[in-house]
């Protein structure tokens, strides 16, 4: 959700952005698909929320993570504190998106692309395409990680984020 707002504040106010870190995001619309897909998780949310969590659970973590009870538990911790509105409304937000690829060539920053290799949401191709379109953007890959990159692999998250910083 993070780099869909990103990319929304990079084309309303670009000259307030310094860098920009786009992590297993994409600049792409909603497809159908993903549209009812979306639809039934929430449907299923209205009577059982965990059974969301447990749903996507496989989708946010590569396999050899899956077996990891405090990664599960992390994540299970964190979306039961956003909650289940939350969760609706951030599903509405994503499915309303609009298809930022036109955009990207306006992006005039320094930025970096971070693609996770095991990312069932958001496989690398799609993040190659954005760091593609956007000018001078750095595609960093995490191996053995999924979505989650930032939980599943967190040293190397942070090593390629200070050197961007740094950089």
């Amino acid at each position: 959700m993070g780099g869909y707002v990103a990319l929304e504040l990079m084309r309303q106010a670009p000259d307030r952005v310094e860098r920009l870190a786009l992590l297993n995001t994409h600049a792409r619309p909603d497809t159908p698909e993903a549209t009812e897909n979306r639809m039934r998780l929430m449907a299923l949310a209205e009577t059982d929320f965990p059974g969301v969590i447990r749903t996507l659970m496989p989708k946010l973590v590569a396999p050899e993570h899956l077996a990891d009870s405090d990664t599960q538990a992390m994540i299970t911790e964190m979306a039961l504190g956003a909650g289940k509105e939350a969760f609706m409304r951030q599903e509405r937000a994503i499915i309303g998106r609009i298809d930022s690829r036109p955009h990207l060539a306006a992006i005039r920053c320094r930025t970096l692309v971070l693609a996770a290799r095991l990312d069932a949401l958001m496989p690398v191709e799609i993040l190659e395409e954005l760091a593609r379109g956007i000018p001078g953007a750095v595609l960093a890959i995490v191996e053995h990680s999924g979505h989650m990159a930032s939980i599943e692999q967190p040293e190397e998250v942070a090593g390629l984020l200070a050197s961007w910083l740094e950089g």
